[in-house]
């Protein structure tokens, strides 16, 4: 079974980032991400670039994941 700690590993793994915390309960997951490579983009390309992250495991041992995708600026701004 996938836990957090492995969806952390993985995305991690192929994305630089400032805070990832995850949670879950091995099929659903809930990610915060925070990444300096989600500036400029669209919540939607933003989305694309953490499932690039992912691989196929998005689709083979992930079944769901709810992501809050920010760039470090707008999670400063909302650690306020």
């Amino acid at each position: 079974m996938v836990t957090p700690d492995n969806v952390r590993s993985y995305i991690a793994a192929g994305l630089p980032c400032e805070v990832l915390e995850v949670s879950g309960d091995g099929h659903h997951f809930e990610a915060v991400i925070v990444s300096a490579a989600f500036e400029g983009k669209r919540p939607v390309q933003r989305h694309q670039i953490v499932y690039a992250a992912l691989g196929d495991r998005m689709r083979e041992e992930i079944h769901a994941l709810s992501m809050k995708t920010l760039t470090p600026a707008e999670y400063a701004e909302q650690s306020r």
